[in-house]
C-alpha cells in the first residue's frame, strides 16, 4: 500500500433515508491511494447504497464527504467523475457488438481534422486501448475485436483499464468477481493489484470473503446499513470476517436463548 497521511476520501456517519426505510444509519470509511479498502456485506447490508452515495447518485441524508481533504457536495455523478471517481458496476456499460476501442473511448472520443470536419481517430484509438490493455496483462487479438467474444474479466478489465486510463484517482468496483469462473476472477483480481500498485485508491464492494483477503488491505462490514467495524490485513481471520458478515454474533445469541439447538 502506498504510504500517505490524509485518506483521499473519507465518509463521515453517512446516513440515507428514503422516506421512512433508513437504508444507511451512520456508516463511516475512508480509503487511502493505493489502497484497495474492501467493503464486505450480505445482500441488504446496504452496499449499493453506499457507493452510490460516494459516486454522486445519491445525496447523503446526514453525514459529510471529505475528497483530498475538502468538503464534497456532489449534485450527481458527473460531479463524482469529474472529481477523479470512477465507478465500474456488476453490469458493465458496454455494447457487446461494437470494438474494444469503441468501447473504450465511449463518450471520450478523439478526433481528427480533415478540412472542415472532425472524424473518429482510429488509429489513435486502437492504439492506446492496445497498450492500456497489455499493461492490465490483457492481450487483445486486435482493437477491432468485438467486446461480445471477450471474457467477462475481460470486459472487467477494459472497464477497469478506462477508467484509469482517464484520470480516475477513487476507482469503485460493484463485485467485479461475482459472476466469473475460477481463472477470470484470478485475472480481476490480478488487474486490482496493478491499480493499486499505480497509486490509486480501490473500493472493492464484495460478499466474498476468499476474494476480499487476496487482494485487500483492508476490511470494513456493513449490516443492516450499519458499520459493524473496520480490520487491517492480518488482524482479521476468514472466519471472523465471515461471521461478521452473516451476523454471526447474532446467531450465537439465538442458540444461547434456544438451548444450543441452533
Amino acid at each position: 500500500m502506498v504510504a500517505d497521511t490524509q485518506p483521499i476520501i473519507e465518509m463521515r456517519n453517512i446516513e440515507k433515508h428514503f422516506g421512512s426505510v433508513i437504508a444507511l444509519a451512520g456508516v463511516s470509511l475512508d480509503v487511502y491511494r493505493g489502497e484497495c479498502h474492501c467493503l464486505l456485506g450480505d445482500n441488504g447490508a446496504g452496499k449499493s447504497t453506499f457507493i452510490k452515495t460516494m459516486s454522486g447518485v445519491h445525496k447523503p441524508t446526514a453525514g459529510e464527504i471529505y475528497f483530498e481533504g475538502r468538503p464534497m457536495h456532489f449534485d450527481d455523478p458527473r460531479d463524482a467523475i469529474a472529481a477523479g471517481i470512477a465507478t465500474v458496476h456488476q453490469h458493465l456499460a458496454m455494447i457487446p457488438l461494437m470494438s474494444v476501442s469503441r468501447n473504450f473511448f465511449m463518450g471520450n472520443e478523439p478526433t481528427k481534422k480533415v478540412g472542415p470536419f472532425r472524424f473518429f481517430d482510429h488509429e489513435t484509438a486502437n492504439r492506446i486501448t492496445m497498450e492500456e490493455m497489455r499493461k492490465m496483462g490483457i492481450n487483445l487479438r486486435g482493437p477491432d475485436q468485438a467486446v461480445g467474444t471477450l471474457s467477462g474479466g475481460e470486459r472487467q478489465t477494459v472497464a477497469i483499464a478506462r477508467a484509469v486510463y482517464f484520470g480516475a484517482k477513487v476507482l469503485i468496483l460493484d463485485e467485479p468477481t461475482s459472476a466469473l469462473g475460477v481463472r477470470q476472477t484470478a485475472n480481476v483480481l490480478a488487474t486490482i493489484d496493478k491499480v493499486r500498485k499505480q497509486g490509486i485508491a480501490v473500493v472493492f464492494i464484495t460478499h466474498n470473503v476468499r476474494h476480499a483477503l487476496a487482494v485487500g488491505d483492508r476490511f470494513t462490514v456493513l449490516n443492516r446499513g450499519r458499520t459493524l467495524g473496520t480490520a487491517k490485513r492480518g488482524e482479521i481471520t476468514p472466519e471472523e470476517l465471515q461471521d461478521m458478515m452473516a451476523g454471526g454474533q447474532e446467531l450465537v445469541a439465538l442458540e444461547e436463548s434456544l438451548g444450543g439447538t441452533v
